[in-house]
């Protein structure tokens, strides 16, 4: 179990950002400061750019010379750019909310590998995420992150859906790989009825407790950061519950019948619907 080495190795990176803002001079954005205009964050974004690259550049070399195992060598390269992204638009805060995801979903892949392996049902690659997974799973993060940028009337809302998509998407991981190493009993969404772990829409009460364990970890990260208000932690978190719900339904009803709903697609979708729900109840209440 890789827990200590992946939270270690989450702790650098977290130490190394933050001291690369601290160095840079760079300011901490308002939450819901609705007054900075376009072109204002435009002449911000260069200097964000180029900061973004020469931080993820350099840790994506340290990552390669120590061998990290999280990622496959494309997947690193993927995480890159996402990386870029995620901290030219949010900068510190947005982009350890990613590594943060990428650390505990990660590790909670790796629980009871070994008996997850002998029944069929482990991740492929050891849990190394590939392209695809960075992609399935932070596309639509990156999206937000991007729209919080390029419109800053909707910022709020826009880091609202940034962190209901990841905190739906931790949730996604923490069931699924819990269901799979502890779920005792597991049931099939639409009919009730037992079904092996690991069944394409498949629940299990220890998994779904975990789900939302894993959506409050995720968004109380979000809130301690000052990407969103302490207001935020129950909206993401119903947002993730229900995602993963529609998730489940679409797994038991149509993934194994459509060619094109791949695991990825099925994640992407998981990640919208999460993020559009808070989004909605962020548009209500703010």
């Amino acid at each position: 179990f890789a827990m200590p080495r992946a939270l270690l190795l989450a702790t650098l990176l977290g130490r190394a950002a933050a001291l690369a803002c601290v160095h840079s001079g760079a300011a901490r954005p308002r939450l819901l400061d609705l007054r900075t205009t376009t072109s204002s964050r435009m002449a911000i974004a260069p200097a964000a750019a180029t900061q973004a690259l020469a931080l993820n550049s350099g840790l994506a070399v340290m990552g390669t010379l120590a061998g990290q195992r999280m990622l496959t060598p494309s997947g690193l390269a993927h995480s890159w750019g996402l990386g870029v992204i995620l901290w030219t638009a949010l900068g510190v805060r947005g982009w350890s909310t990613c590594v943060l995801y990428l650390v505990c979903g990660s590790a909670v892949t790796k629980l009871r590998k070994a008996k997850k392996e002998a029944l069929g049902i482990a991740e492929g690659r050891g849990g190394a995420r590939g392209p695809e997974n960075v992609w399935g799973s932070a596309a639509t993060a990156a999206l937000c992150a991007i729209g919080s940028l390029y419109a800053p009337s909707l910022a709020a809302i826009f880091r609202m859906g940034f962190v209901a998509s990841l905190a739906t998407k931790l949730a996604d991981t923490c069931a699924s790989e819990v269901g799979k190493a502890y779920g005792k009993t597991t049931y099939l969404i639409t009919t009730l009825r037992k079904v092996p772990p690991g069944t394409e829409g498949a629940v299990s009460l220890e998994g779904t407790l975990a789900g939302i364990a894993g959506s409050i970890v995720l968004a109380g990260y979000g809130i301690g950061v000052g990407l969103v208000p302490l207001g935020a932690l129950l909206p993401c978190v119903l947002a993730a519950f229900i995602a993963n719900n529609v998730e489940s339904l679409i797994g038991a009803t149509a993934q194994d019948n459509v060619w094109w709903l791949t695991n990825e697609v099925v994640n992407f979708i998981n990640t919208t619907v999460g993020a559009l729900v808070a989004m909605l109840m962020a548009s209500c209440i703010w």
